[in-house]
Order: structure tokens, then sequence, then C-alpha cells
């Protein structure tokens, strides 16, 4: 046998991979065709039985579906390099295409565990592949510092059966919604396997049936417990109201003149909306400024902070906005949300705490020899909640909201409501606006707390806790690359903590203690045979 032919799988195993991650990419915006998550994987994992003889040709078809996968829904990453640096296309692709092998690893690490796992307990192994994907994923989440387009987010919209996505959420997190679609997608691949190879039929049937009907009756249990614990929407009295700006800021380079023209237009089409509200509405404003290319310094700039009380004093309301403010420990800048009281006064801050790695930060190795493409800042260190009312809130800035442990630390302290300020517009209008979007779904059902995404050029919504959108009495919130505001009325919580906000990814844990016990299992046994 030739070294290729150790290394690399047959033409027919890879095609198969490569159908699994298109299954898979088109499970996610744009294309939103959430269903083919459930059987998306059932490709890949008859490639890893086919090659499971072989760890490294098993391995190699993990690494070429993930490589398509990723490069299929991230190529977005493409579109600031070409249009703002002006990187030729061939160039952007090609560093594009190097991110999405070094990503796709992680899932070649699923197929080498899987196919070591097939090798030593037959298609019983397909039933551990839950708990060894959901490792991958939660491996993915510590070294590269995300899980974007982590599995389960491909459900973020589906409006079939929304239940399904409470009570995994809510007790595991997205993790957990991700490792029940795995199940389906291993108990396919499970039964396929086992029917092709079956000398009678009978036993085989009667086995896989067992194991179906065990699995639906598990989902249709915790089903019917979360319908009767989940309760229904309370008849709030609404508390506070919330008037989001997206203001579509472009891009491009603008002079003094055109950003105080910006700046302006963002007051007016607060007060516009301040305007239309009744007496009874106006007695607790809170207006909301995304994140944008405005690049507000409201600490060292002394017209703005004149400019911003004035707003607030006239109108009688606060305001949230993002702004770099000075870190009195070194020379460096926090990427800071600021909120100004009715008395133009500041309230508190808040201080970004995950920056975008390489964005907005360098890794310490590298912190003075290589820049960031938008700045390097200090990493924040509190998590400020801000009184809104007498409620409380917390804020996700941009790529915040992916982090599940942000949201549900705001919670554990207190927070009411969660908002988000963002800028999405150096990506374009590409489905980068939808996979944000999902982030913020799943951390509003997880915390059990409406998300309210004040964006600069969209998706500008409310999200309810239970994942719907659009539900305000008001206004559900302008499209992308629009100028617009949106006007939600919100309440207090009732306080109460989900089981993923009280122990987090415990269920993550869980599959990386399962998945390593397994595979040392069958290390074990291969040593002894």
């Amino acid at each position: 046998m030739s070294l290729i032919s150790k290394i690399l799988p047959s033409w027919k195993t890879a095609l198969l991979a490569i159908l699994a991650a298109v299954l898979l990419i088109v499970a996610f915006p744009d294309f939103e065709w959430w269903f083919t998550a459930w059987f998306a994987l059932v490709p890949l994992m008859w490639a890893v039985e086919r090659e499971k003889e072989s760890v490294v040709r098993s391995f190699v078809v993990g690494w070429l579906f993930g490589t398509v996968f990723f490069f299929g829904t991230c190529w977005w990453l493409t579109f600031a390099p070409i249009n703002y640096a002006g990187f030729p296309p061939w160039l952007a692709y090609s560093g594009m295409a190097f991110v999405a092998a070094v990503v796709g690893l992680f899932p070649a690490l699923f197929a080498g565990i899987l196919a070591v796992l097939l090798r030593r307990f037959g298609s019983w192994g397909f039933l551990a592949a839950p708990f060894v994907w959901v490792f991958t994923e939660f491996l993915r989440y510590w070294l590269a510092g995300n899980n974007w387009n982590a599995i389960g987010y491909s459900q973020a919209f589906v409006e079939v059966w929304p239940v399904f996505l409470f009570w995994t959420a809510r007790l595991g997190g997205v993790l957990l919604t991700g490792a029940v679609v795995v199940s389906v997608n291993c108990l396919i691949a499970r039964t396929f396997v086992v029917l092709i190879g079956a000398d009678e039929m009978r036993p085989k049937l009667k086995q896989c049936f067992i194991e179906w009907a065990a699995f639906l009756t598990i989902s249709l249990i915790a089903l019917i417990v979360n319908f009767l614990t989940i309760g229904e929407l309370r008849s709030e009295v609404p508390r506070f109201t919330v008037i989001a700006v997206q203001p579509n800021v472009p891009m491009s380079y603008l002079d003094p003149i055109r950003l105080e023209q910006l700046r302006e237009r963002q007051i007016n089409l607060a007060e516009a909306e301040i305007a239309k509200l009744t007496a009874e509405q106006r007695s607790n404003i809170l207006v909301v400024f995304p994140e944008s290319p405005m690049n507000f310094m409201y600490t060292d700039d002394r017209e703005f902070q004149k400019f911003i009380g004035d707003f607030t004093q006239r109108n009688n309301v606060s305001v949230l906005f993002n702004s770099a403010e000075p870190d009195s420990t070194n020379a460096k800048y926090f990427n800071s949300a600021v909120m100004v009281g009715s008395d133009g006064r500041k309230v508190d801050e808040y201080d970004k705490i995950y920056l975008l790695p390489f964005g907005e930060a360098i890794p310490s190795p590298l912190d003075g020899i290589m820049p960031g493409f938008v700045g390097n800042f200090s990493y924040g260190r509190e998590y400020d909640l801000f009184p809104v009312g007498d409620a409380k809130a917390g804020v996700m800035i941009c790529f915040e909201s992916h982090f599940g442990a942000l949201s549900r630390e705001y919670v554990r302290k207190g927070a009411d409501v969660l908002i988000e300020m963002t800028n999405d517009g150096y990506l374009g209008p590409t489905p980068v606006l939808r996979q944000h979007l999902a982030n913020a779904v799943f951390r509003a059902v997880e915390t059990k707390r409406p998300v309210l995404r004040a964006t600069n050029v969209g998706i500008t919504v409310r999200i309810n806790q239970y994942g719907d959108m659009c539900d305000s009495l008001i206004s559900c919130g302008p499209e992308s690359y629009t100028e617009g505001a949106s006007v939600w009325s919100v309440s207090k919580s009732d306080g109460s903590q989900t089981f993923y906000v009280k122990y987090g990814d415990w269920f993550a844990w869980l599959c990386s203690a399962v998945t390593l016990g397994i595979l040392a299992l069958s290390l074990r046994r291969r040593s002894t045979t």
C-alpha cells in the first residue's frame, strides 16, 4: 500500500464528506434549511464507517468535511479585506481557505475518535457520537476562542416546534441543543449501517426500533416536563421604554463634517420616536446607540460630553452608547458601553471583556509586534450592570453575544434584560447578519431574558425570552442597511434563573469526560487484545 493510499480516503468517501458539509451549510443562513442539520452528518458518519480501519484516513475525511463547511458558512470574512483593505480576491479567499482548514481540524478530531470507537465497539460506537461531537465543539470554543456556527445554532429560527429550543437551551445551552440534533444523525447512521450489514433482518430491525423508541420516549418526557414548567407569558406592566437607533453609518472614511452630520442624525431619529410616545411611556426612556464607526470618546471629548448631556436633559432620557474609554493602568483604551442619565451625567460604564482576537486585541505573545485590525484594546474585568428604571441591564458589545458565559453571569448578578450593541457593517450584506442574530436568539432562551439588539446596519430587533423576534407591541425593528429606530416596552423579569444560568456548561464538561473515558477504554482494550 502506497503512502498516499494510507493517508487519503477513497474518492467515494471524500464525496460523502463533501455531501455532509453541503447539507450542513444549507442549514445555516442565508439558506436556513434548518431541517437538513438533522441528517447532514449521516454521510460523514458513513464515510468514517467505511474508513474506520485507518484513523488517519478517517481524520482526513473529517478534515475535508470541516474545511468545506467552515469555508461555505464563513466566506463573508473575506468581505472586509477585499472591500476595505484592498486585498485581491484570490488572496482573501486563499486566507479564508487556510482559516477554514485550521478550524476544520476539530471535525477531523471528531471523525478520528469516531473511527476508533467504531473499530472497537462496532456500530454501537455511533451512540457515542453526540458526546464526541459536543466535546470537539467545546474544545474549539476553548482553543479557538469561539464556537461560531456550532450545529445547535442552525435551529435558532425554527418555528415549527420551538418548545424543543426551550428545554434544551435552558437546560444545557446551545451545545445540548446540538447534541440532540447529532443524536438523530447518529441513530439514522447506525440504523443504516446495521441494516445494510444485517444477515438476519428481524433481530436487527427490532434492535433499531428499540433504540429509536427509547430516544423518542426520552424526548417526549422532556418536552412534557418542559411544557408543564415553562409557564405562559405573563401579563406584565411595562416598566421602561427602549428606543434603539439604527443609523446605518457607512464603513468608508468619514471626514469631521460628515461625522458631525451623522451624529446629529442619530439624535434626530431618537427624538422623532420620543415625540410619538404617550405621557406614560415617557416616564422612563432609554435610548440605545449601537456600536458604529462614529468612534465616540466620552471621557476625552468635552464637546461630546456636552452634546450628549444636552440631548438627555432636553428629552429627559438616559442614553447608552459605545465609546473608547481610557484604561488608567496603561496607555490603551477599553471598548466600552457608557450610560449617561437624564441629568446629563455619566451613570456607569462597561468595558468589553470578550475582545475579538486580532481584531480588537492581540494575544500577549504577539502584542506590540503586529497591530489589531480595529484597535488594540484592554480587556474589561467587571460584569457591570446598568440601571434602567427599577430594572437592570447587562450589555453585550458585538461579538460578545456569542458567549453564553457572559449573558449567564449578567443574569446571575440580577440582569432583567440583555442589550446587544453591534456593528456588522464591515462584513457587508452577507450571511453574517443572520448568523450573528442566531447567537442572540440562544442567549435569550438560555437565560430566559429578552435581548434587545441595537445595530448599526441591522438586524435591529427585540428577542423575547422564548426566542420570538419582533414581538414588541410598538415596533419590531428596521431591516438591514436601512436607517431607522425601534421602540420597545420592556418589563422587569420575575428574577428566576434557568438551569443553564445556574450551572453553565455542565453538559459540555460531561460530554468531554464521557468522550475521554470511552476513548481510554477503547485504547485499553486494544492494548490487551
